[in-house]
C-alpha cells in the first residue's frame, strides 16, 4: 500500500508541475462569422453573396453569466492557445481530483497507523 500512495503522490505532483507551467487562458468556444450588412449595393447582395468576414468570436460563461467577444485576426493564434491552454488544465484538475480522491480512500483504510 506505502507504493501506491508513493506512486499516486508522484503523479500528483507531476500535475501540479504541469499546471504551474500553463500560462495565459480563455474558456469557452471560438466560432467564425460572416456577416451582410445594410448597403442594397454591396458584394454581400450579390447572387451568390459574397459576405464579410471571417470574424471571430469567443463565447463562454463565467460564474452563470455567458459572455462573448470579437477576436481581432492579429489575435486569433494567441486566443487558441488560450483555449487549448483552459482545455489542458481542465483536464489536469480532473485526473488531480481522481487521483487524489484514489489517495484518500487509500490513507483512510490503512489499518498499519
Amino acid at each position: 500500500m506505502k507504493r501506491k500512495v508513493q506512486s499516486l503522490e508522484k503523479q500528483i505532483l507531476k500535475i501540479k508541475a504541469e499546471i504551474n507551467s500553463i500560462s495565459d487562458l480563455m474558456p469557452g468556444s471560438l466560432s467564425k462569422q460572416y456577416n451582410v450588412c445594410g448597403n442594397p449595393n454591396c458584394r454581400c447582395k450579390d447572387s451568390p453573396p459574397k459576405k464579410h468576414g471571417p470574424y471571430y468570436q469567443v463565447s463562454y460563461t463565467r460564474k452563470g453569466k455567458s459572455n462573448s467577444r470579437f477576436v481581432r485576426n492579429k489575435d486569433l493564434a494567441a486566443v487558441k492557445i488560450q483555449l487549448k491552454n483552459y482545455q489542458r488544465l481542465k483536464k489536469l484538475i480532473d485526473r488531480w481530483i481522481e487521483l487524489g480522491m484514489e489517495l484518500s480512500i487509500l490513507k483512510l483504510t490503512d489499518t498499519t497507523n
